[in-house]
């Protein structure tokens, strides 16, 4: 299986609550997984933060 067969259904499935997480490092490191959101910053729109609590409870 390839990295894009994967993670598609994942994505589809939890986009709001994914984390990107890197291992074999000397540190800690866990990201979301949506990205930046560029397009909606600075405009009003309600956001949602699941996903950057759940990469903190991960590191913690």
């Amino acid at each position: 299986m390839y990295h894009d067969q994967g993670l598609a259904p994942l994505k589809a499935l939890y986009f709001d609550e994914g984390i990107n997480v890197s291992l074999n490092l000397p540190i800690k490191r866990s990201s979301v997984d949506h990205g930046t959101a560029f397009d909606i910053a600075y405009k009003g729109v309600k956001l949602n933060n699941l996903s950057y609590l759940n990469a903190i409870e991960f590191i913690s």
